[in-house]
């Protein structure tokens, strides 16, 4: 009797659940229409499109038998996919592998590339392209000096008649080394009144046997030129006021002069200065920007020259100084004066390219150049 009832129960067991799977198979089927109405369906359609379906459905067979367990797509399965369901209007039934969100996502991935690279490839048709010459100058420029920027070659060409764009030096710029970052400008307070301020600092260098020299300039806001230079090991108050009458003579002096707290600036100093008429301005302590424009210069003085430049005493550095400050101020053009030189006069840049050769003229033994137009 038990034996008989077990029996029963699984009988009936197995019963529900072949129920059960039938009409969950049932459940998750798709749904389709009758052969009968496929076909005649079928028969309404174009030639065309039957075949750009029929194309559709293997392409996806394809990326299914390729995959072992997720269909991955290249970008170019996806512009066939594309492509052959522009060709189908009813491609949404014959897609299988990928949602329709997603085709429409490739086919706006596509329209966007196709219209970036057709807007690209044509440009602007009134920019000539540059000449060989141009091109063979500019890197020769980055190659033989390796502390100029795009800017700085920028300056130099417009002083050669050449008007090129930073962008196109930066392109043939980074073949050679990467590009520099450009300095921060000064404030504006000073660019209203430079006219009539100079500034004044000291620049610690040390020799070969480890000594300190003292390098002192003055510098002209306006025109970044370099009024005066000396050079001593003892920089005491009656030599910097010495400096400050060699600065200022037949009464060529500014109004204001700008210089820190240092106490090499005593009682002789502020003497020559009053005598002089002109008016010192203290910058307060820990503040080098409000004395940005000498801090600059010194800046470049040791990037440019003494950092690479073994210095063997007071009339060798005195020497090399002299043969740089004639260099900035004869030589080398200026971001703040729209790429001129301090002493060069406001000359309009000619627009063509440049007539005849380039003669290149080495400054500290080949650390710069100055060039110029060759007879």
């Amino acid at each position: 009797m038990p034996t008989r009832l077990f029996r029963r129960l699984i009988a009936r067991g197995r019963a529900v659940a072949h129920r059960l799977l039938h009409r969950l198979s049932a459940a998750i089927r798709p749904a389709t229409a009758p052969a009968a109405a496929g076909a005649l369906v079928d028969l309404a359609r174009s030639k065309p499109a039957l075949v750009a379906e029929n194309a559709l459905l293997r392409h996806q067979l394809a990326i299914l038998r390729r995959s072992v367990k997720r269909p991955r797509c290249t970008p170019a399965d996806r512009a066939l996919l594309v492509l052959l369901a522009g060709r189908i209007r009813a491609w949404r039934s014959a897609l299988l592998i990928v949602q329709p969100d997603t085709l429409l996502r490739w086919h706006r991935e596509l329209f966007r590339r196709y219209w970036w690279r057709k807007s690209r490839a044509a440009g602007p048709a009134h920019r000539p392209p540059l000449a060989p010459e141009t091109v063979a100058l500019i890197r020769e420029l980055a190659g033989a000096n390796r502390l100029w920027g795009a800017e700085r070659i920028r300056g130099e060409l417009l002083k050669l008649g050449i008007r090129v764009a930073r962008s196109t030096i930066q392109k043939y710029l980074r073949e050679a080394r990467p590009p520099r970052r450009a300095a921060q400008p000064w404030a504006t307070f000073l660019r209203n009144h430079a006219g009539a301020i100079w500034a004044c600092d000291f620049l610690p260098v040390t020799d070969l046997l480890f000594r300190p020299v003292y390098a002192f300039f003055v510098i002209a806001l306006d025109t970044r030129r370099v009024v005066h230079g000396g050079v001593t090991r003892h920089p005491t108050d009656s030599w910097v006021a010495q400096q400050l009458r060699e600065a200022t003579p037949f009464g060529q002096h500014p109004r204001f002069l700008i210089r820190d707290n240092d106490r090499k600036y005593g009682q002789n100093f502020a003497r020559v200065a009053e005598t002089t008429r002109i008016a010192v301005l203290r910058t307060a302590y820990r503040s080098p920007r409000q004395n940005a424009i000498c801090e600059r210069f010194l800046g470049s003085v040791r990037r440019e020259c003494s950092d690479h430049v073994l210095i063997l005493g007071e009339a060798h550095l005195r020497r090399v100084l002299g043969e740089y400050v004639r260099y900035f101020n004869r030589h080398r053009p200026h971001q703040s004066l729209a790429q001129r030189v301090p002493e060069a006069a406001a000359s309009a840049t000619s627009r063509g390219e440049r007539c005849g050769s380039v003669r290149a003229v080495p400054i500290l033994g080949g650390r710069h150049h100055a060039y110029v137009q060759a007879a």
